[in-house]
C-alpha cells in the first residue's frame, strides 16, 4: 500500500488492485479523486484485461504497470509438492504475464510507458530454503531482461527490481507458505532459514516507504536501468555471487573455452 501511498501523493493517476473488497482499500486512502480499486486475481487472465480497461476507461491510459504480485514458499527444493510449486510460479509468473499481456497493447498504442517487474535478493541469487520462490524471481528477471530488450524501440521502458529484506508482511502467514512437510536432512540448513525467517520477522532492515519513494523516482526517471537492486543486503548478496562466479571461471576456463569446434577462431 505504501507505494499506491507515494503515487497519489505525488499526484499521480492510480489504479490499484486488489483481491476482494476494494472499498476497503479506498476508504484506507480517505477515496481520493486521482485512485481507482479495482478486484484482480492476477491468475484470471481475463480478469486481468478486465482490470487494464477499466483503467483505461477511468484515466485514458497506462503510463507505468508495477506488477507487485506474489507469495514466498519457504520450502527445500525437494519438500515442496507439486502443487506448492506450481501455485507459486501460477501467481508470481504466469500472473505477472497475464496482467502484462493486458496492459502492453495500451502503452505500445500511446507510448512511452514502463513495466516496472517486482522481483527479489532471491531473483539474484540461490538461497536454502528459497529455492522454489527464488526461481519464479529468476523467471522474472529473464523476462524483464528480454522485455527490455523487446520493448527499447517502442519507447517503453522494463525494469526489474530486486528488494532485499525489507520489514512488510512478505515474512507473515498471509504472504510466506510453508511447506507441511519437513525432512529431518534439511535441519542444519532449511530448518535454520525457517527459525530465521520467524526471528527477523519485522526486524528486517529496508524502509517499505523509503521502497516506495524509491519506486516513485524510478517510475518517472528518464533514464531508467534494467536492474534496480533495493537495500545494502542485496547488494552484498549479489557481489558475492559474482566474486564466486569470477572464480569458478578462473579455474575452469580452460574448460569453458575448449569445448568450441577446432575450427573457430578465438
Amino acid at each position: 500500500m505504501e507505494i499506491v501511498k507515494e503515487a497519489l501523493g505525488f499526484g499521480d493517476q492510480v489504479v490499484a488492485t486488489v483481491r476482494n473488497s476494494p472499498e476497503l482499500l479506498a476508504s484506507k486512502l480517505d477515496n481520493p479523486d486521482n485512485l481507482s480499486v479495482v478486484v484482480l486475481d492476477v491468475t484470471n487472465e481475463q480478469q486481468a484485461y478486465e482490470a487494464a480497461g477499466q483503467a483505461i476507461k477511468r484515466f485514458g491510459r497506462i503510463d507505468v504497470l508495477v506488477n507487485n504480485a506474489g507469495f514466498g514458499l519457504l520450502s527445500a527444493v525437494e519438500e515442496a509438492t507439486d502443487k506448492e510449486v506450481k501455485r507459486n510460479f501460477e501467481v508470481n509468473v504466469f500472473g505477472l504475464l497475464n496482467v502484462t499481456r493486458a496492459v502492453l497493447p495500451y502503452m505500445r498504442k500511446e507510448r512511452p510507458g514502463h513495466v516496472i517487474n517486482i522481483s527479489s535478493i532471491g531473483g539474484l541469487t540461490g538461497n536454502v530454503g528459497w529455492g522454489v520462490y527464488g526461481s519464479t524471481k529468476f523467471a522474472v528477471e529473464g523476462l524483464t531482461e528480454a522485455m527490455a530488450k523487446e520493448l527499447a524501440p517502442l519507447g517503453i521502458h522494463a525494469t526489474v527490481v530486486e528488494p532485499g529484506l525489507f520489514r512488510t508482511e512478505f515474512l507473515d502467514v498471509t504472504s510466506l507458505t510453508r511447506t507441511s512437510r519437513v525432512i529431518d536432512d534439511y535441519a542444519e540448513t532449511v530448518g535454520e532459514m525457517r527459525s530465521f525467517a520467524t526471528e527477523v520477522n519485522k526486524k528486517q532492515p529496508g524502509d517499505p516507504v523509503k521502497l516506495a519513494k524509491a519506486l516513485i523516482l524510478l517510475a518517472n526517471a528518464e533514464k531508467p536501468p534494467v536492474h534496480l537492486p533495493m537495500g545494502k543486503d542485496t547488494l552484498t548478496f549479489f557481489k558475492e555471487k559474482m566474486d564466486l562466479f569470477e572464480k569458478d571461471i578462473e579455474a575452469w576456463f580452460d574448460v569453458i573455452t575448449g569445448t568450441d569446434h577446432d575450427d573457430v577462431i578465438s
